[in-house]
């Protein structure tokens, strides 16, 4: 198949719905398909990355968007559209939401929810901001979601939706760390001591990842003299996603006001090969995001690849897909928090055992298995259309 992915970020951007495209993109040309991106940029010629051509030709996600994909699609007569859907992927504008509906003529369009979170639209806006995600799903000729919140949620609140199916999303970040990587010797010149406990949390500054109740954690374990760190790891905020700006500053004063920065350190934006190489270095992983443990999140899968012991919040719904893999405790519960990280700080045997479960459960979102699933989905979506 000719297959043309759309996103609103895409590397070297920082985010992870674009570093999504482009893995599986390249998976998808792995399995022999012929895969376009279409992507923010200032209408440079199309350049050949990963297998795939790709196209910055989108200077702007506004009013003319559904015209501009339109005439792209002409040009290229794909088997198959797929958006790649994550409001503040396209700056919160609200346009890209209408695209399917207005452009008159394309092939196939999926719509791949990477959340449900609306765009912002216009001040007032209200209940319609919700609505246009809505109404995304329902005038595409198929849907993707990457977990079973969002599949239930879409089922209860879209009465006529088009086919869906639930594919996983894999980690951004294969357990590659660079050449002649040594955990001591990384962990030496972070200048951690012998004897400290060194949690991990991986991933940009939001809201929805609940890092006050991790430092909220620390602080209480600092202050009974244990010798506890936190390395945050990767960017403190994406390319895409401004708003969080403001929120990363209030974390950043928060750490000064517990007087945690002699125990926190940073690796910032990093190559992928830095970022696996912290993910090994780390003594457990915690990531306690607020609406809970949720298969959408590229964060815990990144975890479950490297092995980490993991410790994150109640899903809100069952995931048996992480059966034995983490450690889960209540959301915005810094007490319980703290009593799970004693817990596997004191009982060496138990982070080998959820180490290994991570990595046994990480072979479950292989890329070739997510493309694969993807491709089925595209051509049964072809098949229904009679092409």
């Amino acid at each position: 198949m000719r297959i043309g992915l759309i996103s609103g970020e895409y590397p070297p951007m920082e985010g992870g719905v674009g570093d999504f495209t482009r893995l599986l993109g390249e998976a998808l040309v792995a399995a022999g398909h012929e895969v376009h991106v279409l992507t923010s940029g200032r209408g440079s010629a199309p350049v050949r990355e990963g297998g795939m051509i790709v196209h910055r030709q989108m200077r702007g996600w506004g009013p003319r968007s559904a015209a501009l994909i339109r005439r792209w699609a002409a040009r290229l007569s794909p088997d198959v559209l797929d958006l790649q859907y994550q409001a503040a992927a396209y700056r919160l504008r609200g346009w890209i939401n209408v695209a399917p509906r207005l452009g008159r003529g394309l092939p196939s369009w999926v719509t791949t929810f990477h959340d449900l979170l609306s765009p912002y639209l216009f001040p007032k806006a209200g209940a319609l901001r919700q609505q246009a995600v809505w109404a995304l799903a329902r005038w595409s000729d198929g849907v993707i979601v990457t977990n079973a919140a969002d599949e239930q949620r879409l089922r209860g609140a879209v009465a006529d939706l088009p086919p869906l199916r639930r594919i996983p999303i894999g980690s951004n970040i294969e357990p590659s760390p660079p050449p002649n990587f040594d955990r001591a010797v990384w962990r030496k010149r972070h200048a951690l001591p012998e004897e400290a406990l060194l949690i991990g949390f991986f991933g940009f500054l939001n809201r929805s990842k609940g890092v006050e109740v991790l430092l909220e954690a620390v602080a209480a374990m600092a202050r009974e003299g244990r010798p506890v760190y936190v390395a945050f790891i990767g960017g403190r905020t994406g390319s895409s996603d401004a708003s969080n700006l403001r929120y990363a500053a209030q974390i950043e004063a928060m750490i000064d006001r517990l007087g945690l920065g002699a125990r926190v350190l940073s690796t910032g934006f990093a190559a992928p090969e830095e970022v696996s190489a912290a993910l090994l270095a780390v003594d457990l992983c915690v990531l306690p995001y607020r609406d809970g443990a949720s298969l959408r999140r590229g964060t815990l899968h990144a975890a479950l690849a490297h092995g980490c012991p993991i410790i994150t919040t109640e899903p809100p719904v069952p995931l048996p897909e992480l059966e034995g893999a983490a450690l889960f405790v209540p959301r915005e519960d810094a007490e319980a928090l703290r009593g799970a990280i004693l817990r596997l700080w004191r009982d060496e045997r138990l982070r080998r055992e959820l180490g290994h479960a991570a990595r046994e459960a990480a072979q479950q979102f292989r890329w070739e298995r997510i493309a694969a699933e993807t491709a089925a989905f595209f051509a049964e979506l072809r098949r229904r259309r009679g092409r």
